[in-house]
């Protein structure tokens, strides 16, 4: 199977090259921004469609992984390349046939659901799930312009009928290698004199990181999955890691897709 990996050189984009780049049933080509110094790459900006046009030819699916990551970023920055840019790698994938498009969502379009419970929330188990048949409720214009690719790609395969499959992933928190743990980020606060260990606020800020926690590795293997599924013309999952703390249903990854998290969030055990 070709496929087009665009933002190919992130903390996702990374996660799938390392483990699946080498898979013989793969044939990847790299679209970034950025050139890399190990790999091959179409380098081009989302936002600009005639640049990125050539890199879909040829190619059986795109997992469209591009664009502006921060949930902080203002509209300004958002429109270009989360907007602009997914509808151009959409119109570009049905423009070259591509059979399907697996898309990098976002947990945060539910985001506001965690908002109205923190920080207690992160007290022990939570008392809320989340589904896929649950109405949105994002928390920044990073979360809104994921729901419009959910949207766009569903509008795509059942308005245009190419891509004739398109997978919404509401991925989690994914980390540089050398991060891979769910502690990772507080304790980066307790080197910069932020956060202190063994205290309350440490303890939630751990639990919240285990509730979104995404390996790296299980992060490639959702993808793997979808890449190899026949079942999906349109269908939204949450992308986590295994954790007593999360508040994403994993039931229908599992029932669809046959996915289960191989990494627990809750086998990692920060310094004390």
């Amino acid at each position: 199977m070709s496929v087009l990996l665009t933002g190919a050189f992130g903390h996702v984009g990374t996660a799938i090259t390392d483990r699946l780049g080498d898979d013989d049933r793969y044939e990847f080509t790299y679209l970034d921004r950025e050139s890399h110094p190990d790999f091959d790459a179409h380098v081009a900006d989302v936002a600009d469609y005639e640049a990125i046009r050539p890199a879909f030819d040829g190619q059986d699916a795109v997992v469209h992984l591009a664009g502006n990551p921060s949930p902080g970023a203002p509209w300004g920055e958002i429109l270009p390349s989360n907007i602009v840019g997914t509808y151009n790698v959409l119109e570009a994938a049905r423009d070259a046939g591509a059979e399907r498009v697996v898309f990098a969502s976002t947990n945060h379009v539910m985001g506001e659901y965690r908002i109205d419970r923190e920080p207690e929330l992160y007290d022990g188990e939570p008392d809320l799930e989340v589904d896929h048949t649950d109405p949105p409720r994002p928390d920044s214009y990073y979360a809104v312009s994921k729901l419009f690719g959910e949207h766009l790609g569903r509008y795509y395969v059942e308005g245009e009928g190419t891509p004739e499959r398109f997978y919404a992933l509401r991925i989690g928190w994914v980390l540089d290698p050398e991060e891979d743990v769910p502690f990772g980020p507080p304790e980066r606060r307790v080197a910069a004199g932020e956060l202190e260990r063994g205290t309350e606020e440490y303890r939630r800020a751990v639990n919240h990181w285990k509730a979104h926690w995404c390996s790296r590795r299980d992060v490639a293997r959702l993808v793997d999955h979808t890449l190899q599924d026949e079942s999906v013309a349109f269908d939204v999952f949450y992308a986590r890691s295994a954790s007593d703390h999360s508040w994403f249903d994993m039931d229908h990854a599992r029932d669809v897709l046959g996915f289960e998290p191989v990494d627990d969030a809750e086998a990692h055990e920060p310094p004390t």
